[in-house]
């Protein structure tokens, strides 16, 4: 019983454990180990052939102008969505539109001071998001 307990308190010390699987194991004095990095044939390291090292992301131009088209289509698109939910409910095609003719109970609705400041507070939402992105813009190196 004791022999086994000394195996398990060894076999313990040997392969340490963490609770957290984010977290790197402490290797202690008995267990220390050299992983030797990996190499080309003209004998350099590079960090993207070894497997847990993180990938170096090199954006390319394309990629870039990708990103910022997407991201002035983003603000472009939150603004004039915004700017039309501010003033688009306090005008009278908000209420005399032709979809709604079929539908009296749902003109009732929307014609209601309480809907017409929702769209609006929305739209300055909108607004603000759109806006928002646009300052905090930046290249990711």
């Amino acid at each position: 019983m004791v022999f086994a307990c000394a195996t398990k308190a060894s076999a313990a010390a040997e392969n340490p454990v963490t609770t957290d699987p984010k977290l790197p194991v402490e290797a202690g004095p008995a267990t220390t180990r050299h992983v030797a990095p990996l190499q080309t044939e003209n004998n350099a390291w590079r960090p993207d052939q070894h497997a847990s090292a993180p990938a170096l992301q090199r954006h390319t131009g394309l990629q870039l102008l990708l990103h910022r088209t997407s991201v002035f289509l983003f603000v472009l698109i939150s603004a004039v969505a915004g700017v039309l939910l501010v003033i688009l409910p306090w005008t009278p095609e908000w209420t005399d539109n032709y979809l709604l003719l079929s539908y009296p109970w749902l003109r009732t609705l929307i014609s209601t001071g309480f809907f017409r400041g929702l769209c609006t507070g929305l739209g300055l939402l909108d607004i603000w998001i759109g806006f928002w992105e646009a300052l905090h813009y930046h290249d990711h190196q």
